[in-house]
């Protein structure tokens, strides 16, 4: 299956590109790069005074990034034709001519801006995004890190979807839950999420043409859309006081119970992450 891959340039970015690139039955024509200008880390910095936690946070993703990601990054091949971009110029002129040139079988996103028209309309039902967070329940910006503040780890996963223009209401194709063990903190809870998301997503580009129309969830009571503003202090003071209370305890007693409340959209033509790990 060839893709070009429209995605952003943080660590997390890069790992799932490469990785996409090297897994069997995907050529990566193009990958088109948005900077960081307008990260969540960009932002607080720029907002922040000095012992603000929420730069302790960002600091400590990035660490679990560079100790999950890094050497791979760093040493594997990179098959993966990457070209830097400004953020947001996904959608400019060039941009579009260059995905158009590469005659893609899809497009694929991960984490760049927002995509308009004409993009959509070139690429429609042949334009996948993944969104880090379990659609209908969570929408927008960290959609992961929102269902922990909240005391929901039943709530943080990953959906794939057909690309459309609003913001995370596309076709849901799969979800996965995050996988969560004794003793994580929520950094190790979404970096090992980008790890199993990489393989599904792997797997369903390359079974797409065969895969089954799932039909839709339905309406949740609750639903939450958060931006990047939201993110402050005391949601973060939240989170962390729910995993010193054994949030990761309760939730592992809890599971079956909690995610029975919570049904997500498993694809069955993709193959189970214990199948894709054993692969």
């Amino acid at each position: 299956m060839k893709v070009a891959f429209l995605t952003g340039s943080e660590l997390r970015h890069s790992f799932v590109r490469k990785y996409l690139a090297l897994s069997p039955g995907i050529e990566v024509a193009l990958s088109l790069c948005e900077d960081s200008e307008k990260s969540l880390q960009h932002e607080v910095k720029m907002q922040a005074q000095p012992g603000d936690i929420r730069l302790d946070h960002l600091e400590e993703r990035n660490r679990s990034e560079s100790d999950l990601f890094g050497a791979f990054v760093r040493l594997a091949p990179d098959r993966s034709n990457p070209a830097q971009i400004a953020n947001g110029a996904v959608n400019d002129d060039g941009a579009i001519g260059r995905i158009v040139d590469a005659k893609p079988d899809l497009v694929v996103a991960y984490g760049p801006s927002l995509i308009r028209e004409p993009l959509l309309s070139r690429f429609a039902g042949r334009f996948l995004n993944v969104h880090l967070g379990l659609s209908p329940y969570y929408r927008g910006s960290g959609t992961n890190y929102w269902p922990l503040v909240h005391g929901q780890p039943e709530y943080v996963g990953a959906t794939f979807m057909h690309m459309d223009k609003g913001i995370d209401t596309g076709q849901v194709i799969h979800q996965l839950r995050a996988r969560v063990y004794p003793g994580d903190t929520p950094h190790a809870i979404g970096n090992r999420l980008i790890l199993d998301m990489a393989m599904a997503y792997g797997a369903l580009i390359t079974r797409f043409d065969s895969l089954q129309t799932m039909p839709a969830l339905p309406a949740p009571p609750e639903r939450h859309v958060y931006r990047k503003l939201d993110f402050s202090v005391e949601s973060l003071h939240k989170l962390r006081q729910h995993f010193r209370d054994g949030l990761v305890a309760t939730y592992i007693r809890e599971r079956e119970e909690r995610c029975a409340r919570a049904p997500i959209i498993e694809n069955p033509g993709v193959p189970s992450l214990q199948a894709l790990m054993q692969a």
